[in-house]
């Protein structure tokens, strides 16, 4: 019989002898030390002293009104064991070093299958810090970061690295530097959190295979942004009112973004910057200052079915390529779309196409506005729009769509 046929059987024997104890403030450090694998440290309301390190598979759970709190150096609860769940407690007093990754509970590469659930998280730098274990969960906590620091010295809601398989889900987050960072990683889901007065709401680097789905972002610099990755899944987010962008996708690559909703003022609902054989879908897009830019070389992504809603310039495009914006005959949605249905068929009868070379000598070269009313630029439009084909580049939508679809109006 192997060692790990032999190993079972005392594990689950161990595990079957947990017992379930009530901690009173000042105890903790005691109940920690002497607790066996699979115990239940219940904790009485009260605060208990922290740093805290959690070195065998257990639980720490607090009643109301149990707070634990650091002295202000390092991370407050490490968690260096699988199968810990920590849940129902105030977390706070972390230090405050980037460096050290100072966070209000740190879970190591050993804490695989960890869970945090149902507590508060503020006043620390970074909230929880993933690093290395497998199949985390981070569910149904108010996570707060720093306030009086610069953006740059802060540290993220719930910072992930190298942690394949984990989740983070029904999560508050307010203040900080990101909601959610994730580097190097791999088959995360982000789903169904909120996000308020952040740099990012979701800011992914080198991470692949991964969901991000059902989330709010409201007033943030940018909601959703995707960089360096492949194949995520963007998928029914709300970006309400966020600052620079709704979406940003720079070199991301084949990757979903559908089902998502953009509004309320944004600089840029979509930025795409070389990104490319990605698919959009059913998004609605509106009332920012441009729907989607697209600029260095983003190529070979597929648009249609989404909606375009008043925004100052639906679409800026600048290169030389022309693009088609439609798929087996259905394009988007253009609200200042002027066209007729006269077979009704929902396809409006002429193609739709956003700028024309004027639109790309004005973002070149801004003071040509002056010149947008003289009879040479009147003359330059005419004739693209007489013969598109004489002037290089731009994107056409050859079915769009007369009716909205896509994400539905809250």
């Amino acid at each position: 019989m192997g060692s790990a046929a032999l190993l079972l059987p005392l594990v689950l024997s161990g595990l079957s002898n947990a017992a379930e104890i009530s901690v009173a403030p000042g105890g903790l450090a005691d109940a920690l030390a002497q607790s066996a694998p699979g115990d239940v440290l219940t904790l009485a309301p009260g605060v208990y002293a922290g740093p805290l390190e959690i070195a065998r598979p257990l639980t720490l759970r607090g009643e109301a009104g149990t707070v634990i709190r650091g002295n202000g150096a390092g991370s407050v609860i490490r968690i260096a064991a699988p199968d810990v769940t920590v849940a129902g407690l105030t977390i706070t007093g972390s230090g405050l070093s980037l460096e050290t990754e100072d966070s209000g509970i740190f879970v190591t590469r050993d804490g695989d299958r960890a869970v945090m659930e149902g507590n508060v998280i503020v006043g620390n730098l970074i909230g929880v810090f993933l690093k290395g274990p497998d199949d985390a969960a981070v569910r149904d906590n108010r996570i707060e970061g720093q306030r009086d620091m610069h953006m740059s010295e802060r540290g993220n809601g719930v910072q992930l690295w190298n942690s394949p398989g984990s989740v983070v889900e029904n999560n508050s987050f307010r203040f900080g530097r990101d909601g959610i960072f994730v580097g190097t990683s791999r088959d995360n889901v982000f789903r169904n959190n909120r996000f308020q007065e952040l740099r990012f709401a979701v800011h992914y680097m080198y991470t692949n295979r991964s969901e991000v789905s059902e989330n709010v972002s409201i007033g943030n610099h940018v909601g959703y942004a995707v960089m360096y990755s492949r194949h995520v899944e963007v998928l029914n987010n709300r970006s309400r009112g966020d600052r620079d962008h709704g979406i940003l996708l720079n070199y991301a690559n084949s990757s979903t973004i559908a089902g998502n909703d953009v509004s309320g003022g944004a600089h840029k609902c979509v930025f795409v910057y070389n990104a490319n054989k990605n698919r959009f879908a059913d998004n609605r897009f509106a009332g920012c200052d441009i729907g989607v830019h697209f600029t260095a070389g983003s190529e070979r992504n597929r648009i249609a079915g989404n909606a375009f809603i008043g925004n100052r310039t639906q679409v800026k495009y600048v290169g030389t390529r022309q693009i088609e914006w439609s798929e087996d005959g259905r394009g988007n949605h253009w609200s200042d779309h002027t066209a007729f249905d006269l077979d009704g068929d929902g396809i409006a009868d002429r193609p739709y196409r956003p700028n024309n070379a004027v639109d790309r000598i004005v973002w070149r070269h801004p003071l040509a506005k002056l010149l947008l009313n003289s009879p040479s630029t009147q003359l330059v439009a005419w004739a693209q729009s007489a013969f598109p084909t004489l002037l290089p580049g731009g994107v056409t939508d050859s079915a769009p769509l007369m009716d909205v679809p896509g994400a539905e109006t809250p």
